[in-house]
């Protein structure tokens, strides 16, 4: 098969899954912002750098098992299952970070860059093990 035909005859199926994982990113982005208690998007707007690094985490720490989950070739529901688990692990380290810092969300919305690089590389570890987690092969033998 040459180069043309094999691009041709894959294509439809990358847009479908490229289509349905953006789709499912920015529902999880979604609900995460409503779910948080700050604002992090008027934060963001306003130049609030702290906002900015806590939101890179939680889009890194989605999009990286995300990834995963398409390149691993799982089909569509898995990664519905693994993105919808990836986003509540992701808001349950919103609320652990938030146990240990105290007042996580006030002391972003202040411009505390110090709580936000700590919350995104806790975002961005977690991403990157659920990234591994979801790539093991076991997991293509689930019954769905």
């Amino acid at each position: 098969m040459d180069y043309v035909t094999a691009f041709v005859s894959g294509f439809p199926d990358f847009l479908f899954q490229l289509v349905a994982a953006i789709a499912l990113f920015v529902v999880a982005l979604t609900i995460y912002v409503l779910l948080t208690p700050h604002k992090e998007l008027a934060l963001i707007r306003e130049g609030n750098p702290s906002a900015s690094l806590a939101f890179a985490g939680v889009v890194l720490g989605l999009a990286i098992p995300l990834s995963a989950c398409i390149a691993n070739s799982m089909g569509l529901i898995e990664v519905v299952l693994w993105g919808a688990i990836t986003l509540l692990i992701q808001l349950l380290a919103f609320r652990l970070t938030d146990m240990f810092l105290r007042n996580l969300p006030r002391r972003i919305a202040e411009g505390d860059v110090a709580a936000a690089i700590f919350l995104l590389s806790l975002k961005l570890g977690l991403g990157v093990i659920m990234a591994g987690a979801v790539s093991d092969p076991a997991l293509s033998g689930l019954p769905w």
